[in-house]
């Protein structure tokens, strides 16, 4: 056999298991060597989730030399503490925040960041005081939408939630100013072109018992004030728009502008998704 022979009857042999070829792809995604592992939180999300400040005012801080690892002024950003570490800022021990998750029935009229400089009511004026640990939304509401709205200190929570992979399920009460037509509605379940590209929903209905500029939409994935822009595409304006689900929560209970904290088996629910 030449050499070239057995190179390619060696590489055959490789690519076999039992009889079964594997894709050169996952036998490399296999191989522990392969695989980079990045271990500890970095800095400012370890300063954030302590409930000091956000990640951007840590990383001010950071760079201002107002923290310490190990009694060591530490000012790279991209530091990564490890559970041995101890951090400290402005001389005081950081201690983890006990995880926080609160669900907000949120009215008209608020924005949803913690602070604006156009002095605009936001969210934070409404769960701020509901526990010491510092809180964020979990994606955001448009100032005119109400409904739904989930805060944590959680960011790994907040992240997955928020990912569009894992198609976190969403549903929400519309109110047009006039009646759907049948054929917009079968355009909206086939997809709607905006300018991102195809807006795609799980499921759109008209609500039950209610005129027919009263709907029901579901959508999983969407990015910034998806369901509204939709309507409008299609010559509708949108008079009212309530998220009444989200992951699995709803709004029983809690009236418009108050909150309650998530069970223990919310919370249980929402770490399976």
């Amino acid at each position: 056999m030449s050499q070239s022979q057995k190179k390619a009857s060696n590489r055959s042999n490789l690519s076999k298991r039992g009889g079964k070829s594997i894709p050169f792809n996952k036998r490399i995604s296999k191989n522990p060597k392969n695989k980079i592992v990045k271990e500890g939180m970095r800095l400012n999300q370890f300063i954030a989730h302590a409930g000091i400040c956000s990640r951007r005012e840590a990383d001010q801080f950071i760079e201002a030399g107002l923290v310490s690892i190990n009694d060591e002024v530490v000012t790279k950003m991209g530091y990564r503490v490890k559970p041995s570490d101890v951090v400290k800022f402005n001389n005081e021990l950081i201690k983890s925040e006990k995880k926080k998750y609160l669900l907000l029935n949120k009215p008209k009229g608020y924005i949803c960041t913690s602070e604006d400089p156009k002095n605009r009511k936001t969210v934070m004026e409404l769960v701020g005081l509901a526990c010491k640990e510092r809180l964020y939304p979990v994606g955001r509401l448009h100032r005119q939408t109400t409904g739904l709205l989930l805060f944590t200190n959680d960011g790994s929570m907040a992240k997955k939630l928020t990912n569009p992979k894992h198609r976190v399920k969403k549903i929400y009460h519309v109110l047009l100013d006039k009646n759907l037509k049948s054929d917009d509605l079968k355009k909206i379940i086939e997809g709607v072109n905006l300018e991102e590209g195809i807006a795609n929903v799980e499921s759109a209905t008209y609500i039950k018992n209610a005129p027919k500029r009263e709907v029901g939409i579901e959508i999983h994935r969407g990015k910034n004030n998806t369901v509204r822009r939709i309507f409008e595409h299609l010559g509708y304006n949108v008079l009212r728009l309530d998220r009444v689900y989200f992951a699995g929560l709803t709004k029983r209970d809690i009236p418009r502008g108050r909150h309650r904290f998530l069970s223990e088996q919310e919370v249980a629910m929402l770490k399976m998704i």
